[in-house]
């Protein structure tokens, strides 16, 4: 029997104005991003769209062919 591991993708949620944290707003920050999986935030509040692709793109499933 040949079992399929079903791996969910990994997605980026943008938050802005007061639902960005206290401690990135003290800083200037009107935005900030968080890794979405299944629902659930698997990252911090990142600072930068680009930090959040990148650590998005180390986080997906890789496919494998068989």
């Amino acid at each position: 029997m040949i079992e399929e591991a079903v791996m969910t993708k990994v997605h980026i949620m943008s938050v802005v104005g007061s639902a960005v944290p206290a401690t990135l707003r003290a800083r200037g920050l009107l935005a900030c991003w968080y890794l979405i999986q299944d629902g659930e935030p698997v990252s911090g509040p990142l600072a930068s769209l680009p930090v959040a692709e990148a650590l998005s793109r180390q986080m997906q499933p890789h496919t494998l062919n068989s």
